[in-house]
């Protein structure tokens, strides 16, 4: 059996080193034909000086079509040299990681290596890390990264990209099976065709990005934008023949990885989908919170295994996961796990959120131990301050000026009385002013709506455009003083937000003028480089995020947040709460040691309905007392 496993992976392998190398060769086909059409104007010129210089193009005529053709030939063989530098010269995009020295991971690059030769293909290049549970090999040989990057992407072999939360969670077995696919992937990259036509994909792919790139002058930009008007025909050529080329490498690297490993990758890809769901909800329940208080946690990774166990201690179908952890874990490979969980978290926090590049006053680190003091607490005294602070806007405005403050302070039952506020309506006044009718009068009236609800009912039920739910869209909101409260609250929001962008590109602009005039001896120096190499994690208006986490909330979702923050405060104040980290839901409520988990349908209840009743008989069995004023930021 063992033979014909063997003769079917050698064919599998072999169809798709074929495969892939027959989508290269289509791929070069485009720049030949793009290379002979700009060529062409030129060869026809040659053609006719040789049918003057022989006697055969002689007249007026053959002379206007020569210098007609041979200025044609020069501005496209000018155009067709401008495009060609152009696309060799652009820097394609190159993710954005934490580079690993052989210094800072001996262990990991001798697995590697060792991996290499048992798949018979090259070893990479070189070993980064990113945020992110995946792994690929990426060319980083053009000269711009290899300025960047001194220590890694030399030669012609790819660097392979490690996620680096598989080192944390996975162990050294499972590690050394994920990656086998990936490696093997170094036997096609290496072959000619394939590396030629993967640069040439590259080169047009970064060239449609220069017209964007910052510094151009007019005359620059438009010239840029022809090029790259040029590369999106050729790369809209290619891209097919680019993608089956991609999938044959991948098919011919997934048939060799199976001689390696290959039953322990089948229990690997499980925990591959298990760190990916705690990765993500690390990231956007535990992570993002303290992002946004300006505080980045300084050990990611190391969560993701806390955030893993605890998922299988509550869900049955991970169970038996967590068994694994006595093993020898992959993180073992490095040197100093400590400083590459470190740098790997603040790059997370840069491409997520969009922080800064490096540690600052408004961006620092937080541990573990005190994510529940200096994230959770201060988070939810800051909405509580925010939420008073519209709140006396609000009082402010409609009070006018000369008007004392409210002197009950920042209280829940001040929030709790403004959400179930109903405002007059205009039906009010319009009742008070309508004229008395007598009972004759009434009778009249009812007859003549009888006879005219029941004529316009049938012609409406006759029509196509009835529709009896049209009139439930006019309903008015259930709860109007939330809707006010939101609008101004996301009014606010948006204001700081716009601040922490405009101080955080400053920051980035510093840093970078700081880089560019350190000598280059300094750049580099650490084993674990790359954060702050790539500045073009910050978007083309400022530092943004590359892959935001959650897209924009509601002004309702918004109000129910800073809310719910306010009750928290006030548990924490008079009911002996304190704010506690549950790693699968984030900032949690501890009352008694136990998580308050029926706190947020009341809250609810009150944002979208303006029903406190849930809410304050909550609060009547758990002890807290809303009228007392609350500590704020």
């Amino acid at each position: 059996m063992s033979g014909v496993s063997g003769t079917g992976s050698a064919v599998g392998e072999e169809w798709g080193a074929r495969a892939a190398r027959s989508r290269a060769l289509a791929v070069l086909r485009v720049r030949g034909r793009a290379l002979g059409l700009a060529v062409l104007p030129a060869a026809v010129a040659v053609v006719l000086y040789a049918g003057e210089v022989t006697g055969h193009f002689s007249g007026t005529g053959w002379g206007t079509a020569r210098w007609v053709v041979t200025v044609l030939a020069v501005v496209v063989l000018l155009a067709a040299t401008a495009v060609a530098l152009v696309v060799a010269r652009a820097r394609p995009a190159a993710t954005p990681t934490v580079e690993l020295a052989e210094t800072a991971a001996p262990d990991l690059y001798r697995l590697v290596r060792d991996l290499a030769d048992r798949l018979g293909v090259p070893a990479p290049a070189a070993i980064a890390l990113t945020p992110d549970c995946d792994s690929w090999l990426e060319d980083r040989t053009h000269r711009a990264h290899r300025t960047h990057h001194a220590g890694g992407g030399t030669g012609g072999a790819p660097v392979l990209v490690i996620g680096s939360p598989f080192l944390w969670w996975m162990r050294v077995g499972e590690l050394r099976a994920v990656l086998a696919p990936v490696v093997a992937g170094t036997g096609p990259a290496a072959h000619p065709d394939i590396a030629a036509a993967r640069r040439f994909v590259r080169g047009l792919d970064a060239a449609i990005a220069v017209p964007r790139t910052p510094g151009l002058d007019p005359v620059r930009r438009l010239g840029a934008r022809g090029v790259g008007q040029v590369a999106r025909v050729l790369l809209r050529a290619c891209r097919g023949h680019a993608a089956e080329m991609e999938r044959g490498v991948a098919a011919a690297g997934s048939e060799r990885a199976q001689e390696v490993d290959y039953g322990v990758r089948i229990v690997a890809q499980e925990q591959v989908g298990l760190a990916y769901a705690g990765w993500d909800r690390l990231l956007t329940r535990v992570a993002l919170p303290a992002w946004r208080m300006g505080r980045w946690p300084a050990k990611l990774d190391a969560g993701v295994v806390s955030a893993l166990t605890e998922l299988s201690r509550r869900d049955r179908l991970a169970d038996g996961f967590s068994s694994r952890l006595g093993e020898r874990p992959a993180c073992d490979l490095l040197e100093e796990p400590g400083a590459v969980d470190e740098a790997a978290s603040l790059l997370a926090a840069r491409l997520f959120h969009g922080g800064p590049a490096g540690p600052g006053p408004d961006w620092s680190p937080v541990e573990w131990s005190q994510y529940p003091e200096e994230v959770v607490d201060r988070k939810w005294r800051t909405d509580a301050a925010r939420l008073h602070q519209v709140l006396d806007g609000i009082d402010a405005a409609a009070a006018g000026p000369g008007t004392p403050p409210p002197t009950d302070g920042p209280t829940l039952t001040r929030v709790i009385d403004r959400l179930t506020m109903t405002a007059p309506g205009p039906a009010t006044g319009a009742t008070a002013e309508a004229p008395v009718e007598t009972a004759a009068d009434q009778d009249d009236h009812a007859d003549l709506a009888d006879s005219a609800d029941s004529a316009d009912l049938a012609d409406l039920a006759d029509s196509d455009d009835f529709d009896p739910l049209d009139d439930l869209d006019d309903d008015p909101p259930p709860n109007p003083a939330a809707d006010a409260l939101a609008g101004a609250l996301s009014a606010l929001l948006a204001r700081e937000e716009a601040a922490r962008e405009a101080r955080v590109a400053a920051e980035s602009a510093r840093g970078r003028t700081a880089a560019a005039a350190a000598p280059a001896s300094d750049r580099g120096a650490t084993a674990y480089e790359g954060v702050g190499a790539y500045e073009g994690v910050s978007g083309p208006d400022g530092p943004l995020p590359l892959f935001p986490l959650q897209p924009p909330r509601s002004g309702r979702d918004l109000l129910a947040d800073h809310v719910t923050a306010m009750v928290c405060c006030a548990a924490v104040d008079t009911a002996e709460a304190v704010p506690g980290l549950d790693w699968l839901d984030g900032p949690a409520l501890l009352l008694g040691g136990e998580r308050a988990t029926d706190l947020g349908p009341r809250v609810l209840s009150l944002v979208e309905d303006g029903d406190p009743e849930p809410l304050r008989d909550w609060l009547a069995r758990t002890g807290v007392r809303p009228e007392k004023p609350v500590r704020l930021v």
